[in-house]
């Protein structure tokens, strides 16, 4: 295989796979054509390489190398922060590179997807390791994209205890117990529990007019619905136009539609509680 088309390909080179490579690998770096990725690993631009291509190029470097975080987010979801560096877990000690973040530790192996040319951390792992610096907006991701459970994440804090910043993985785990699928519905979810207010379930199905919706927190005995509108989720054109129609098909099923804002939710929680007070006292 040539220098040519495996850099075509895969957009980098190992050398200890292709030996036979490096002659044409050490004439290209020479003529700045080609710059070094990782120890033995050559690309012509490291950091225009795709998260793929990154993940993939460690995992032939470090053969016990397994990508976490928001790379690994980015690989199962298509989602995530498009951040500089790839975290990766390797029992191995490296020295600092420019396109990675190493962490010294062995993942479990039940927690751990083996694809073409990648290890990769299960999504419900990835999403508790960076629970320490993101509140929860990871879990809040993969709950809303069914890539895993409660079950499994509390499970994947389980797997691997003794880890700096579990205590506070703990407390976002737990914080994560009515599943929100938003920072915006986690904000509601602690209001509602600080005040004593029960009876509701979060992103709970509703068959109405041959239709299934999807309340974001559901007062179903009172048939009360507290829609929370983050912008993030909002702002298409579609989601804009599905959110008025399940809006009109609730209510005309006779449920009570509540819509509250993320500045609602942060500036004004008792006008927000008041709300939903009065609704739930009304349908009694």
């Amino acid at each position: 295989m040539s220098l040519s088309h495996l850099l075509h390909t895969d957009g980098f080179v190992v050398l200890s796979e292709h030996p036979q490579l490096r002659s044409a690998v050490e004439s290209a770096t020479r003529r700045g054509r080609l710059h070094k990725l990782l120890p033995g690993v050559y690309a012509p631009d490291p950091d225009a390489l795709s998260v793929a291509a990154k993940s993939m190029a460690v995992c032939a470097w470090d053969p016990e190398a397994v990508v976490t975080g928001d790379a690994a987010l980015r690989l199962f979801l298509q989602h995530g922060r498009a951040g500089a560096a790839v975290d990766v877990a390797t029992p191995a000690k490296h020295r600092p590179q420019r396109c990675y973040r190493f962490s010294c530790r062995r993942v479990p192996p039940e927690l751990v997807v083996h694809g073409r040319r990648l290890r990769v951390v299960k999504p419900a792992l990835a999403a508790i390791d960076l629970a320490v610096t993101d509140d929860g907006s990871a879990i809040d991701l993969v709950l809303r994209q069914r890539a895993a459970t409660l079950a499994q994440l509390r499970a994947a804090l389980a797997a691997t205890p003794r880890r700096h910043g579990n205590a506070r993985r703990a407390e976002v785990v737990l914080d994560s117990r009515d599943a929100p699928w938003s920072p915006a519905e986690r904000r509601a979810h602690r209001i509602l529990r600080g005040a004593g207010v029960g009876g509701w379930r979060a992103n709970v199905p509703i068959e109405v007019a041959r239709r299934t919706y999807y309340g974001d927190i559901v007062f179903a005995r009172e048939r009360v619905v507290l829609e929370v509108d983050g912008f993030e989720f909002h702002s298409t054109r579609e989601a804009f136009e599905l959110d008025r129609r399940r809006q009109n098909d609730l209510q005309l099923d006779g449920w009570l539609v509540l819509r509250v804002t993320w500045l609602m939710l942060e500036d004004e929680p008792e006008v927000v509680l008041d709300w939903v007070r009065r609704a739930l006292a009304a349908r009694a």
